[in-house]
């Protein structure tokens, strides 16, 4: 049975971690909150945007573009979005398990290659047999639209230049405070507008029409896998968040079992000294 001292000493030990564990569940409300509002305010633009360049691609009547040529995949980067931190719950060991399932099975019938953000998912690919063309890490939930533009266009290049034939990326999707959704999301090439017999009065466009498609459709690119990654962001935050919130809980039911036993202990010993105290009253009675 452990000893009073021993028993104070742990539940000074589990008091310090529970002030640790609601100091990370403030610092991570503030950060969620900051990353809800982007993504809720943003999410407009985001969703409608792919109905947007497929309306473009239409009206301008190429769809031939390169972005949009469907090929074999016989050569494909996966771009792996996950954290740099732990103490998230669930939200990377999830997404990297998902991760790996979906790349092995792409594996049997391609040559797959990684490019992955976060020091987790980094730490876990390592260790597979997977090629990594590219990893970031050390505080990328500071990456800005410019740098993540710099990776879209990046991937651009592998695949007009036919060194990959499909982009895919896998990250947490921001679905609610309790659960993020896994998602895999096709980000080359790009889906092309399906057929229509829909006659349409299409606009003026003027003869630089490539130009303007040649711009649109990478920047279409580009702020898809920003969406991806600020929707990541927001997952991290909420798990974080919730995991915090949940170790805080444990460490006041620990400390409340703990006190209960402490107690229990004292008043086993207060117990005992009466009875020996009584003995030896008796005892020198019967003199």
């Amino acid at each position: 049975m452990a000893s009073l001292i021993d028993l104070r000493r742990r539940i000074k030990s589990v008091q310090n971690i529970q002030e640790i564990t609601k100091a990370m569940k403030t610092v991570a409300t503030a950060r969620f909150k900051k990353s809800q509002r982007q993504v809720m305010e943003s999410r407009p633009f985001w969703h409608n945007s792919p109905g947007l360049a497929e309306k473009v691609v239409f009206w301008a009547q190429m769809q031939h573009h390169p972005l949009l040529e469907k090929r074999k995949e016989n050569k494909i980067e996966g771009v792996v979005i996950s954290s740099d931190k732990g103490l998230c719950g669930s939200f990377n060991s999830n997404l990297l398990e998902k991760s790996l399932s979906f790349f092995q099975e792409k594996k049997q019938s391609s040559d797959v290659n990684l490019l992955i953000l976060g020091r987790k998912g980094v730490n876990f690919y390592q260790k597979q047999s997977f090629p990594l063309d590219r990893v970031y890490y050390d505080r990328i939930e500071k990456m800005t639209f410019q740098d993540l533009k710099q990776i879209s266009r990046y991937l651009l290049d592998l695949y007009i230049q036919h060194k990959r034939d499909a982009v895919y990326v896998i990250y947490n999707e921001f679905k609610s405070i309790l659960s993020p959704k896994i998602t895999v999301a096709p980000l080359i090439p790009l889906n092309p507008p399906e057929k229509t017999n829909q006659k349409g009065v299409y606009p003026d466009w003027d003869p630089s029409v490539s130009l303007f498609v040649d711009s649109f459709l990478p920047q279409y690119i580009d702020t898809q896998l920003y969406h991806f990654f600020s929707e990541s962001l927001a997952a991290e935050q909420a798990a974080r968040m919730m995991a915090m919130e949940n170790a805080s809980k444990n460490a006041e039911d620990l400390i409340s079992d703990l006190t209960l036993e402490l107690n229990k202990i004292r008043q086993a010993s207060i117990t005992k000294e009466l009875l020996e105290i009584m003995t030896a009253v008796e005892a020198l009675g019967s003199k």
